[in-house]
């Protein structure tokens, strides 16, 4: 069974997310939010922390080995702060996990070390559809064979950054099974949308692609010939946004607490009538619950188990507490929750949306 002490490499990491969380990614969340932009140092410091890179063995460029429990302790840390920037930062990992995990040798020691081992770049990869009945194990973007290459042809929609990445890699049915390509910026039957317009995560910049008949070598298949399962991936996307669910709902009670205690009403802080102090007590419930849902699907992918049902039942759950405790903390704070002055709005707008979300971020 997993601990629930965290070693000291991970400590060390988790520190240091903890810290930029705090001081660089809460302080610029809503400057960001509003003019919907990032700052780019603010990404590249985020980055040179290496979360992802502490998750891949040296031989590719990483200084680790692959840890899904180390991923989501610190996409959790980071998430408290803003989670549209942590979504930034981890772009890169919807690219190297698929290939990490499903990846050929030749694949993995080839396109990950270029990714990296280089300054941040919006590698990323074409997951969700725009399709209100999404389901990943059945896409409607396809891909078929043909003389040695694979064409592909679909929509995508929510791909980060898709408007400057060097390289995609793109996710389709292949007869009847889910595998992913990489596919090049400029190739050939590509075309990148405007940028979308969302109720929440605004500063996080995302496009919709659409393929019409784009034809990559056979090479550029995920796992060669064979392809892989994608169950193991489908699971990484899905812990690692419950992680990232934990990481606001958190936010959402550690602002709410403290406010509950220190605002008065005819002399009483509210914290103290029993209304809030359920509503309290029912957020760090869930918060503390959900989260070892996470840490058991994280845990089970380290071990090489079939992760999927406890990935599902930790985004299904976490989804579900980010809309409640963020919620809570807007009806907590009164009026003031509905002023943008206050974060617990824009929590509440990015918390509605991680439900769809899982694919944005891998561990």
């Amino acid at each position: 069974m997993y601990s629930f002490e965290p070693n000291d490499e991970q400590k060390m990491l988790i520190d240091a997310v903890t810290r930029y969380a705090e001081n660089d990614l809460r302080p610029s969340a809503r400057e960001a939010e509003e003019s919907g932009e990032l700052p780019g140092n603010l990404i590249k410091k985020g980055w040179e922390l290496g979360v992802l890179q502490a998750s891949v063995p040296e031989e590719y460029g990483g200084f680790g080995e692959h840890s899904a429990v180390t991923g989501v302790l610190a996409a959790e840390a980071m998430a408290w702060g803003d989670l549209a920037g942590t979504l930034a930062v981890m772009a890169p990992s919807t690219y190297v996990m698929p290939i990490l995990i499903g990846g050929t040798q030749e694949q993995k020691e080839k396109l990950i070390a270029p990714v990296i081992e280089a300054e941040w770049k919006p590698y990323v990869g074409a997951y969700i559809e725009p399709n209100y009945d999404f389901y990943p194990l059945e896409m409607r973007t396809k891909a078929v064979r043909k003389n040695g290459s694979y064409v592909i042809n679909g929509e995508k929609t929510f791909v980060p950054f898709a408007n400057a990445a060097p390289s995609l890699l793109v996710f389709a049915d292949l007869e009847g099974t889910t595998q992913a390509f990489v596919v090049p910026a400029d190739a050939e039957g590509l075309t990148v949308g405007e940028r979308e317009k969302w109720l929440g995560v605004n500063a996080l910049p995302t496009y919709s692609l659409k393929f019409d008949d784009l034809e990559v070598p056979a090479e550029n298949r995920i796992g060669g010939d064979e392809g892989f399962d994608p169950a193991a991936i489908f699971a990484s996307a899905n812990t690692a946004i419950a992680s990232m669910a934990i990481g606001v709902s958190q936010a959402a009670l550690d602002y709410a607490l403290p406010y509950a205690k220190e605002r008065e009403v005819w002399g009483v802080p509210i914290a103290q009538k029993q209304s809030i102090a359920f509503m309290l007590a029912e957020m760090a419930i869930e918060i503390e619950s959900n989260r070892l849902l996470v840490w058991e699907a994280a845990w089970k992918l380290d071990q090489g188990n079939d992760a999927a049902r406890e990935a599902y039942l930790a985004l299904n759950g976490t989804s579900d507490t980010a809309m409640m405790t963020t919620d809570r903390a807007v009806q907590i704070l009164g009026g003031y929750g509905y002023i943008r002055e206050y974060p617990v709005e824009l929590w509440m707008r990015n918390g509605r949306g991680i439900a769809a979300f899982a694919g944005l971020a891998m561990v």
